[in-house]
């Protein structure tokens, strides 16, 4: 099979059938992330006890590459420590700015199914939502709560 092809079916999968796409029962922290220039949004959903990572999901509607994005970092990220999630989130920023390094994109998993986007400039923002309200979540130094966040730029 191609490559893009296989990139393409996994993105596939995880839009049309994501493994994390539901609200959750009392969270640690959640957290709506907007892309107002083209609409996608999400509630992404959190448990954690100790730094740790114990449960996600997220709600929303947006494009393929939003939905499938988020459920592609929920897979990595649920079952970690919170900094080995935000050492994810930079390997993931990295990649699409174009400026991972081989071993970073593999550390990503079926993410790195997303490479090419970095060449999709309008693509970026749909691609980025997820991962970036995550680390925004975790880096706000709050525990409980609720909030938005607009994800506008492209770097």
């Amino acid at each position: 099979m191609e490559l893009k092809s296989l990139y393409r079916e996994i993105l596939n999968e995880h839009n049309i059938n994501p493994s994390h796409k539901a609200e959750m029962a009392n969270p640690s922290i959640t957290l709506q992330g907007i892309n107002p220039s083209c609409g996608d949004n999400i509630t992404l959903f959190l448990k954690t006890e100790g730094g740790k990572i114990t449960e996600g999901s997220f709600t929303g509607s947006g494009c393929a590459i939003s939905q499938a994005s988020v459920d592609m970092m929920l897979d990595l990220i649920i079952g970690q420590d919170e900094s080995v999630a935000l050492h994810l989130a930079e390997n993931f920023m990295a990649m699409i700015k174009g400026t991972a390094t081989q071993e970073q994109i593999e550390e990503l998993d079926e993410a790195g199914a997303l490479q090419d986007i970095s060449h999709m400039p309008a693509r970026v923002k749909c691609a980025v939502l997820g991962w970036r309200t995550m680390s925004e979540m975790l880096t706000s130094g709050t525990q409980t709560g609720t909030g938005t966040a607009e994800h506008c730029e492209t770097n």
